[in-house]
């Protein structure tokens, strides 16, 4: 006898993110001026005093992909991806050259009060641009 799967939300939620980024076309097709983009991640826990982790990400803009989402760096997190896809698409609309900001992760994980507490992780991101 087999035993039904157990629903995994994290799991589920990923694959959709993982196939709608697939979907997407190339950087450097929708922004064809877009000659070159670093990422600068820092991720901060959810009263943004204490760093978790940092990276830095020199982005092939022939390759990666226009729906720009970074994970959730907690995983337990559910539905918490950074998109960071409008943010780039202003800042190449206006022809910026460095475009930073924060943001909160819209995710949840489950608690041993709560059932879906938020996750609140801070993101400060800094994208440096060029152009051709």
């Amino acid at each position: 006898m087999m035993h039904p799967r157990r629903s995994n939300p994290r799991a589920e939620y990923r694959l959709l993110q993982s196939q709608r980024a697939m979907e997407s076309v190339s950087l450097a097709q929708r922004f064809p001026r877009l000659d070159g983009l670093t990422v600068n991640l820092a991720y901060f826990d959810a009263e943004g005093l204490s760093k978790h982790s940092e990276m830095k990400y020199k982005v092939n803009v022939q390759h990666a992909k226009s729906v720009f989402c970074f994970v959730c760096p907690s995983g337990e997190c559910v539905g918490g991806d950074f998109d960071l896809s409008e943010e780039l698409a202003k800042a190449v609309g206006e022809r910026r050259k460095l475009a930073a900001g924060e943001m909160r992760c819209a995710g949840w994980h489950k608690t041993p009060k709560v059932e879906r507490a938020p996750c609140q992780i801070l993101l400060r991101y800094k994208l440096t641009l060029d152009y051709v």
